[in-house]
């Protein structure tokens, strides 16, 4: 499985002010969607949140989200490994995702940019 990168997430009360901020942190634009009455904005490495408490509660569980090239093959991989799949794959705005739990208990979040086939 490759491994492209790692995302920050991050849940915040003013999603406005944080994209700022981040914004000018890192000189990206702020790429915005919502999922599942959350708001979303993605600014350079870091995945901003703000929704309701009982949906940013389940999403502060997530540690990280990493980029892979194929979310199948890292379903595969986890799998393989000892990792349990909790949720996944699914089509995302971006691309794929899955929800896997390391057997460590850490859980992170898998997306890929591929569009659903």
């Amino acid at each position: 499985m490759e491994i492209l990168g790692t995302t920050l997430r991050i849940c915040v009360d003013d999603l406005e002010a944080a994209a700022a901020f981040y914004e000018r942190l890192t000189g990206a634009t702020p790429l915005r969607f919502e999922r599942g009455g959350v708001s979303v904005a993605a600014v350079g490495c870091f995945l901003l949140m703000s929704g309701p408490e009982s949906e940013l509660e389940v999403l502060r569980k997530v540690t990280a989200t990493i980029a892979v090239k194929d979310v199948d093959e890292a379903y595969a991989t986890l799998s393989e490994t000892g990792a349990r799949v909790v949720a996944g794959p699914v089509p995302t705005p971006v691309g794929r995702n899955l929800i896997a739990v390391h057997p460590d208990g850490a859980v992170f979040e898998y997306v890929d940019r591929k569009a659903a086939e």
